[in-house]
């Protein structure tokens, strides 16, 4: 049995319901108001649920339902249930880029848990922003919070086809645009590659980060995966409730489970799955929430260390997230890099990451490939340095031809997203296969909020020509369910004054993946007059979030989080108790 270190009288919602006072009665009297009797909620866990459903949001469509699930769990433990909508974050929706509004959700939720008289929360997210958002406010609040993965949706289906959200999307759209592919063709594939409620069922940011919940210990084992129509995810989603009232009981706060060895874990899984790139900035940014020192030369130490196992698009060449689940899930491919892993990390059920994968097995082999027959020994993500990029780039090797592991090529600049556009479908284009893109002010400041524009479009010249692949480069970032030979998160950006903002079309560019090298070949005289010329561009923003946005948003190798907001910015911040 375990030891409850809480007694209903320490509860912290007890200092809003429990005194013989004026205010505390007023809060009596108002919850009495929406129906609920004192014998609901008077010394019982209050647990908030942050909900990120929406009606415009497609990945979490079933949190309208699951939400209740939620809550019968945490009636059946003893607590006491309150649903708090929060931002929803829809990927596919929200322009610029949900990535604006990623450190909005995580200020959101943590101050809607300081707020309120809750003990403890369940984080509702799954679509690529909301996991990082939600875990970051629940870090910093410092209440007991126990994580939902959305699920990713079922596989896509065209003509006897499966399809794989994202990754498929660019490769049919290429298609089409070679003039291979009818309209009706085109429209069918648009009804038949997202075709149920979930996320993104490739190995892109939403399943990467789902993934890194559970590693670093802040979900049920085996939930980041679950299909999102699945039985097996209402049942995850009730037994959730149900151990969010017995972690508020033993005051198992994030501080106490989160460790720099958690988030160490989370990236060696993260490269095992063949991770999205957009994996590195929110790992930091979450880490650092945490107090923890991550960065980038983290990840490129855990790319030559831990080899790519899990064979999912658009990494792998075949399977998609609900083979994996079916093989075995994230307990199945930790079981395989054990000893890449800390065992001893704490989780939320109160055991070890060790005790909790104790027993998992794989069932299909060629879904979560062994060490010894993995997709690729090395190189899911490479960061790469030099003097166009001093802080830092990123790259996706296992989803690039191998080609462009060392290459030089001349430059074609664009300035703006519109004029690349533009560009890239003129046929009288002067461009190569061997020109290295470049795409410009648009990092987290010049974007604004680092869109996902990384990938930029073979120009429609070269597609003709059967050119699928080519290196293109850019401070923005990528979807995770992208693929080819696309160099992101260049830091600093260009926007403010970054060696990127130098570069000239026809300047030669130097890679060399396996060196971790990129090198503008222009002298530093000549980049030193270049600086001389440079002229700063207008501003993004002249009020509202936006603006406070431009104000504090870090660079990509520091996470994107608010500088405020980072454990380390002015006073420590003391216990919620305080609240």
């Amino acid at each position: 049995m375990k030891t409850l270190r809480k007694t209903p009288d320490t509860l912290r919602s007890a200092r809003w319901f429990a005194p013989d006072d004026l205010r505390s009665s007023s809060h009596r009297a108002r919850t009495m108001q929406m129906g609920y009797a004192p014998s609901e909620w008077m010394g019982k866990p209050v647990i908030a649920i942050i909900n990120t459903w929406s009606d415009i949001n497609p990945c979490h469509a079933h949190f309208k339902q699951r939400v209740d699930d939620v809550k019968r769990g945490i009636l059946q433990a003893g607590g006491f249930p309150i649903e708090l909508p929060a931002i929803s974050l829809a990927e596919v929706m929200v322009k610029p880029t949900t990535m604006l509004y990623r450190n909005f959700l995580a200020m959101e939720a943590e101050e809607l848990l300081r707020s309120h008289p809750v003990d403890g929360a369940v984080l509702m997210g799954g679509c690529d922003k909301t996991t990082p958002g939600l875990l970051m406010g629940a870090i910093s609040a410092g209440l007991p919070a126990i994580y939902v993965p959305a699920g990713p949706m079922l596989r896509g289906n065209y003509k006897g086809k499966v399809l794989g959200s994202g990754s498929d999307t660019w490769k049919f759209w290429d298609e089409r645009r070679a003039g291979n592919l009818s309209e009706v063709e085109w429209i069918g594939i648009e009804g038949g590659i997202a075709r149920s409620h979930g996320t993104c069922m490739t190995m892109g940011t939403a399943s990467t980060m789902t993934a890194v919940a559970e590693s670093i210990g802040m979900t049920l084992p085996n939930a980041s995966s679950i299909p999102a129509v699945d039985a097996s995810h209402i049942r995850m989603c009730s037994e959730s409730g149900r151990r969010i009232v017995d972690m508020v009981w033993e005051d198992l706060t994030p501080k106490r489970i989160l460790s720099r060895q958690s988030f160490e874990n989370s990236i060696a899984v993260a490269m095992a799955m063949g991770c999205s790139t957009n994996a590195i900035i929110h790992v930091i940014a979450m880490a650092r929430r945490a107090g923890f020192d991550i960065g980038l030369e983290d990840f490129d130490v855990a790319s030559r260390k831990v080899p790519v196992i899990a064979n999912i698009r658009p990494s792998g060449d075949k399977y998609l997230m609900e083979d994996f689940y079916y093989a075995g899930g994230l307990p199945g491919l930790m079981s395989r890099i054990r000893d890449k892993l800390n065992l001893d990390t704490k989780t939320v059920t109160g055991r070890s990451l060790g005790e909790n994968i104790e027993g998992a097995a794989v069932y299909d082999d060629d879904v979560i490939r062994t060490t010894e027959n993995a997709l690729y020994h090395e190189g899911a993500l490479a960061v790469l340095k030099g003097n166009i990029a001093p802080d830092g780039c990123v790259m996706k090797p296992s989803a690039c031809e191998k080609r462009f592991f060392k290459h030089t090529g001349p430059a074609l600049v664009f300035d703006d997203y519109p004029s690349m556009k533009e560009a890239v479908d003129r046929e009288d284009l002067d461009v190569t296969p061997d020109h290295i893109l470049i795409l410009r002010n648009a990092g987290p400041q010049g974007g604004p909020g680092m869109p996902e524009w990384g990938m930029l479009p073979i120009p429609t010249k070269l597609v003709k020509q059967g050119v699928r692949d080519m290196l293109r480069m850019s401070d923005s970032r990528m979807s995770g369910t992208s693929y080819g030979a696309c160099i992101l998160h260049v830091s600093p950006e260009s926007y403010v004054g970054g060696p990127f903002a130098l570069v000239r079309t026809g300047d030669l560019i130097s890679v060399d993946i396996d060196a971790r090298r990129i090198h503008l070949e222009v002298s530093d005289e000549e980049l030193a007059r270049r600086r001389a010329e440079w002229t700063p561009p207008p501003a993004r923003f002249e009020r509202g979030y936006g603006w406070m946005f431009s104000q504090h948003v870090r660079q990509a190798n520091d996470g994107c989080d608010f500088d405020y907001l980072e454990t380390d910015f002015g006073a420590p911040v003391g216990e919620p108790s305080i609240y």
